[in-house]
Parts: structure tokens; C-alpha cells; sequence
């Protein structure tokens, strides 16, 4: 049977789609030569309605479009070709009766190929729906996923001749979805109330052995009862899960036997990654998890990359924007070569119309659909090309947008090519590596090098970086220690070299300046002292971040003194886990997964974590929303933050130039009849400091001292201007009354 005469059997084209999946059978491909109905072309993607579908793709410089569905016939694959030939400027658009939720599709994109110039069109490539909420299928690493030439599954060949091998079937489809806008009960913090937990899906739970085998590690699991409890024992108000919308490997990483785990290389950013899935319906599980976390009083950030896709450079695969408008989608310097300041191999344009657009529509839907409360934004800066972030499009378009702007925006503000901490416009809040490095130098930096830079920046960073963050208020630094990228607390006092051979990158990757001490012993070691002043530093770590001015950021796992085998780069993992391997170096010692059977240190760390967090809800909350002053309040005759010496004395310009100086006193007001004393001994040797006399206090009461078990302690109570030891490399927290 030819067209013509199915055509005469099914002569109305709204029928034909229902049809075609009959046709199939006797032909692989079927180009239909009439035309598509005329869709909406104001709602870009795949738009059910009552009778069928709207679809709309933007590209600007394209010759033709064809959208392409893929049904099962008899077992076979068969690939129908509809014509998307309306057009309303940039955006090609068509309906098609009869489509419903689940129908496989994709794109064919028809026009130049100039690589010189940076047109790389070609409609032998499949190419995935920028708009998709769900993708089928995953990356066959073959030649023909590739623009160009390749002869392998890198990319390696000539990037300058167009490929015509068909890529279907070693990429995924995008699906057809009809989820839609729904009531979500939040709860709602200020950001003087938040405490972050940055997980990743699978690490967070994939050990958990309260949790059913087929749901550890999935989306599902993170509003299992026993996550719950943890992060609530934890005093956590904040999940930030790292990436999960779908992403692939970079191929080189592949070809060495490795997959990326992180997630940082997105083929869809709206579409979920259903490898964390325990179902074949990734978005409604999400949901019901994110639900059970916000009736629980939990809100969920999403790490969002919006900056760089997986497609790579000139020589990277076509997935989606390569194929649909390379030109348009990517930062180009005008010769066919990427500008690139994200180190991935390309920079997504997010400053267009259409870029700004895409990602906005693309926050919208997890906010109002998937349940999201707000976004850390990886390497912001290379979302705009002006020259601050003031001036950005996308920027702005968040503060307008009437929905985003009541949501929390976090940046990473910086990329490859510049550095921008403090130049965010309000209501945006930022990643502080200052004050990282200012915590890690005073109690491990100054130690490890032997000599030492002082105590001013540490001072500036418990004080909220007010240097920094002088005209918007210190909520506006997120503080933390370490992060997914970089050494675990229990790396940063084990080890003083980085160990990334895992990898299979001779150890060049990861950075160098890590501020670590491994206290003379490098990695694990059975030295009963050298255990306990290792496992002091780390609470006295973790006391100085909660309590800080700023938004505290805690790591997954650092509260149960997760080591990554002193690997400072975890983001890759064996291509196929097994269980022989599951805990070796290989896997960073689990993958970045929580350990949940606890030796009494763990659950000492996880305890001191709850009382820290309980103790800055307590006391810090409520006075550090704006900076604290250093003024004399004339009536009460006190500051509202104070700093002084071993000598209990308000200390001068000589102990703030000491750069050998290892102990460091200061007091907060909590309130009229109460204060916070924070004594922070990093020195090797046991120290005596004089509290302060009794015009800031006259009872001081120690409710948090590192050097013991939480569960153990017992409080001290003392006079003004008592003199009290602190253990070495130990914090204390003292409670300030006055009667």
C-alpha cells in the first residue's frame, strides 16, 4: 500500500495520527505532505488539550521542522514525520488530534550547516524538546549521536562534515506529559531562620536500611519517615538537592569506565533525571516526597544549571540547542567557536529574549508544578554578560516575574572568567567562599602552613561580612565550610593532599588550595589522641557555621563524619557499581552516600550538629537579621557584638595585627537580660581565657564544649571574670545571663 492510497483511507489529517501507528507496519518512516493544523504558538513544548496536542519549538535560523513520533508496531520501533510548517516568527508550531500523555516523540531540525560560523543543522539528528518534562530512554555512546563525522564514542573525527547517521535510538524521546499547575501548601522561613542541607537524591538515603530496597536512593525515599526524622533531628529547614533534572555523562568520562553522579550536565532542564526514580512516573513521585517534607516544615531547593548543557563544545554530541539553533542558544565569538566560561565547552545565551524566557518558564514549572521553594543557580555569573548582575535580563525578569520573586534565589557567583561575591542585586543570596576559607584557615590553614594570618577575616565572617555584604544585610551570605565540591569535614582534618586517581585524571583535577590538616598523619589512623583532636576540630568547625551571622549550609553526611577516601572531586563513579566495589576508593568510599549505621563518634557529631542548630535558633535567630554594630549602647553601657582578648579585655588594634594569633573571644547580644559567648581556642595547646567582667554578664553558663560527648555534658556555671581552660582545637558556647 503507498501514501497515496493510505491517504485516501484516512483523508480528514486530524485522523492521521491515530492512524499511523497502522501504517507503521509497512514502512519505518512516514513523512506526511499535508500540512499540520495550526497550533498556539504562545506556549512553547508539548501542550495537551481536550482533543490532541499543541506543539511549538523556537528556533530562529531553521530552514524546516519536523516532528517526529515513535510508536511500537509489532514490536518494532516506527518513526511518523509531521511537517511543523506554521510558523509565527521564531516559533514552529503544529497540532496533531488524537495525541495523549505518554506518546515518544522528538524533533528534526532542517537548515545550514557552516560550522565556521556556527550552524550546525542537521536533520538526521534527533533531537530532544528544550520543553520536555520527561525523557525515555538514555545515551547510547556511538557515533552517531555526533553533528559531525565521528568515528567513535567521543566525538573523535572530523567536527567540520555533516553526519548523516540517524541518531534515534541512542538518545532519548521526549514524552508527551499533561501534569499541570497544583495548591502546595509551604512552609515559610526567613532566611534568619534557615539552615540549609545540601543532599544528593541517591546519596542521601541509598544506604538507609529503613527504607525498602527498591525505594533507597530515589526520589521516593526522601519523604521516607526515617529522612524525615533526620533531617528534623538535625534542626534542618532547608533540603538543596543537587541536580535532578536529566543530564547525561560527558563522553570522556564514559570512555574511561566512569559516569558524572553530580548531575551538572543537563540534556533537559525541566524534564526529571529517572535514574532516582523508584517508578516509571518520576514527577508524581517527586511530589508526594517534596509534600511529606513541607507538612513536616521542610522546604526543597534545587541546584539548577542553567548555564552550560551536556552537548559540549564543537566537538561534543547534538542532543537538543546544537541541532535546533546552535547560533542562538549558545555564546559564539562570531568564527563558529563557543564562548566558554562555564568550562563545560559552551555557554548557554541566557541573556536573549529567548533565553531568559526558557529558563523563567523552566523555574515556573518547578515551582508551581514539581513544589520547589527556591534555587541555587550554578555559576550565576555566566547566566549574564554584562557587567554586573544589576544589569542582567534574566535577573530582572525573576524580580518581575509576579510568581518568582516570592521564591529564594541563591548564586554561585562566579565562573571560569570572573569573580562577582557581593555584586548580587537583593533579593538574591550568595555562595561565600571567603567565608569558607576564613574557617578553614583559622582552625586548619594557619596550622597546616605553620604560621598564621590572625583572626580578622574570621572575625568579618562571624560577624555576617559586612565587607562584603554592606549595603543588603549578612542573610545574604550563605556560610559554609564544605560543599559538594570539595573535601568532607572528616577529609578536611584528614588529609592534607587531595586523592582524585579514581577518577582516571592522574590526580589533576580538584583544586589544590583546600586549607586542610591531616594533624601529622595523613588519612585514617588508630592514634586514640589524634582521633579525639580530629573529631574537637570538626565540631568547633561546625560550631563557628551555625553560629555565625549569615545562612548556614550544611553537607550531606558531614554530621556523620562522611569520608570520601580523601578525594576533594567525588562527582564520578564506576559505570557499573558492584557490590565488592561499593565501598572502596574507587567509589570515594560509598559515592557521596550518607552512612547510617553509626559508631558513637557519628552520632556524637550528628547530636553536637542538633544542639548547634538548636542553640542558633535559640539565641542568634532573632538579632541577626542586620549587621551587628560594634556601637556603644549608651544606656545598657554594652555593644551588641564584642571581641575580646585571653585577658578578658576588649581587644585592641595590636591583637587584631597579631597574625600568630589562635584564640578568639566574642559575645552577642541575645537579647536585654542574655548573651552568646563563643570561645574559640584553635591553638595546639590547652588555653586559659578570662570571661568578660560583669557589665556584659553576671552568670555565664557552658552549654556546648567540643572537646566533650553532647550527650556527656555538663554544664559550668561562672562569675564574671572567671578564668576557664579550653581544650585544644576546641569551641565552647557560653550562655550570658544578667539579673
Amino acid at each position: 500500500m503507498d501514501a497515496e492510497k493510505w491517504n485516501s483511507l484516512v483523508p480528514q489529517a486530524k485522523f492521521r495520527p491515530i492512524a499511523s501507528a497502522y501504517f507503521a507496519q509497512y514502512c519505518r518512516t512516514r513523512l506526511y505532505d499535508e500540512p499540520m493544523l495550526p497550533a498556539d504558538p504562545r506556549i512553547l513544548g508539548a501542550t495537551l488539550t481536550d482533543g490532541g496536542c499543541n506543539f511549538a519549538l523556537w528556533t530562529q535560523a531553521a530552514t524546516a521542522v519536523e516532528l517526529c513520533l515513535f510508536n511500537e508496531v509489532n514490536g518494532k520501533l516506527v518513526e511518523t514525520r509531521f511537517a511543523l510548517s506554521h510558523r509565527n516568527g521564531p516559533i514552529w508550531h503544529g497540532y496533531l488530534a488524537g495525541v495523549r500523555a505518554g506518546q515518544r516523540y522528538g524533533y528534526r531540525v532542517y537548515g545550514t550547516w557552516a560550522p565556521e560560523y556556527g550552524s550546525r543543522f542537521n536533520a538526521a539528528k534527533l533531537l530532544i524538546d528544550p520543553y520536555a518534562h520527561k525523557l525515555d530512554g538514555t545515551v547510547d555512546y556511538v557515533p552517531e549521536i555526533y553533528g559531525h563525522v565521528a568515528i567513535d564514542g567521543t566525538g573523535a573525527g572530523d567536527n567540520t562534515i555533516r553526519d548523516n547517521r540517524d541518531s534515534a535510538g541512542f538518545v532519548p524521546f521526549s514524552v508527551v506529559t499533561d501534569y499541570r499547575a497544583r495548591e502546595i501548601d509551604r512552609p515559610i522561613y526567613s532566611w534568619t531562620q534557615e539552615v540549609i542541607y545540601e543532599a544528593h537524591v541517591q546519596g542521601l538515603t541509598a544506604k538507609n536500611l529503613q527504607i525498602p530496597a527498591e525505594e533507597r536512593g530515589t526520589y521516593r525515599a526522601l519523604g521516607h519517615p526515617s529522612t524525615i526524622e533526620h533531617l528534623k533531628h538535625l534542626g534542618v529547614t532547608a533540603l538543596e538537592l543537587l541536580p535532578i533534572h536529566a543530564y547525561a555523562t560527558e563522553p570522556a568520562i564514559w570512555e574511561r569506565g566512569r559516569k558524572n553522579h553530580w548531575g551538572y550536565n543537563a540534556i533537559a532542564f525541566s524534564a526529571l533525571h529517572s535514574e532516582y526514580a523508584a517508578t516509571d512516573d518520576p514527577v508524581t513521585e517527586l511530589q508526594w516526597a517534596i509534600d511529606r517534607l513541607h507538612e513536616n516544615g521542610i522546604e526543597v531547593f534545587l541546584d539548577v544549571v542553567y548555564n552550560h548543557t551536556a552537548e559540549g563544545g564543537v566537538g561534543g554530541p547534538t542532543f537538543s540547542y546544537k541541532g535546533i539553533d546552535n547560533n542562538s542558544w549558545y555564546r559564539h565569538d562570531g568564527q563558529g567557536n563557543y564562548i566558554d566560561v562555564t568550562g563545560c565547552g559552551n555557554t548557554i545565551r541566557a541573556s536573549s529574549p529567548h533565553g531568559v524566557r526558557h529558563i523563567i518558564d523552566s523555574l515556573r514549572w518547578w515551582v508551581e508544578v514539581i513544589g520547589v521553594d527556591g534555587f541555587r543557580f550554578d555559576l550565576t555569573t555566566a547566566l549574564y554578560s554584562t557587567h554586573s548582575a544589576f544589569d542582567s535580563a534574566l535577573m530582572s525578569a525573576i524580580e518581575a516575574d509576579s510568581v518568582l520573586r516570592n521564591f529564594k534565589m541563591i548564586a554561585e557567583p562566579w565562573d571560569i572568567s570572573r569573580y562577582s561575591l557581593g555584586d548580587f542585586p537583593h533579593p538574591w543570596r550568595e555562595w561565600n567562599d571567603r567565608y569558607r576559607d576564613s574557617v578553614r584557615q583559622f582552625w586548619l590553614g594557619d596550622l597546616a602552613r605553620g604560621y598564621g594570618e590572625g583572626v580578622s577575616d574570621i572575625a568579618d565572617g562571624i560577624s555576617g561580612s559586612s565587607d562584603v555584604f554592606f549595603y543588603r544585610g549578612p542573610t545574604s551570605s550563605i556560610n559554609f565550610v564544605t560543599a559538594h565540591d570539595g573535601f568532607t569535614l572528616t577529609d578536611l582534618v584528614m588529609y592534607s593532599q587531595k586523592r582524585n586517581e579514581a577518577n582516571l585524571e592522574d590526580n589533576r583535577d580538584g583544586s589544590t588550595e583546600n586549607r586542610s590538616w591531616n594533624m601529622g598523619i595523613e588519612g585514617p589512623t588508630d592514634d586514640p589522641q589524634v582521633n579525639a583532636l580530629r573529631h574537637s576540630l570538626k565540631k568547633s568547625i561546625m560550631a563557628t557555621l551555625l553560629l555565625s551571622a549569615g545562612v548556614p549550609m550544611l553537607t550531606m553526611g558531614d554530621e556523620l563524619c562522611r569520608t570520601q577516601a580523601g578525594s576533594n572531586n567525588g562527582y564520578s563513579m564506576p559505570r557499573d557499581m558492584t557490590v565488592d566495589i561499593a565501598d572502596s576508593p574507587e567509589t570515594f568510599m560509598g559515592g557521596w552516600a550518607n552512612p547510617w549505621e553509626l559508631s558513637d563518634l557519628q552520632k556524637d557529631m550528628r547530636d553536637s550538629v542538633a544542639e548547634l542548630t538548636r542553640i542558633r535558633k535559640t539565641y542568634l535567630a532573632d538579632v541577626a537579621a542586620e549587621f551587628f554594630t560594634g556601637r556603644l549602647d549608651l544606656g545598657t553601657q554594652r555593644k551588641d557584638i564584642a571581641w575580646f582578648s585571653l585577658g578578658g579585655h576588649e581587644m585592641n588594634e595590636a591583637h587584631w595585627a597579631d597574625g600568630e594569633k589562635r584564640s578568639l573571644t566574642v559575645q552577642i547580644e541575645a537579647g536585654p537580660d542574655r548573651g552568646l559567648l563563643l570561645l574559640l581556642n584553635s591553638a595546639t595547646e590547652e588555653t586559659a581565657f578570662t570571661l568578660p567582667d560583669e557589665k556584659w554578664g553576671t552568670s555565664f553558663r557552658r552549654i556546648f564544649d567540643a572537646s566533650s560527648p553532647v550527650d556527656t555534658h555538663q554544664p559550668i556555671i561562672e562569675l564574671p571574670a572567671a578564668k576557664v581552660k579550653v581544650a585544644p582545637h576546641c569551641a565552647q558556647v557560653w550562655l550570658v545571663t544578667r539579673s
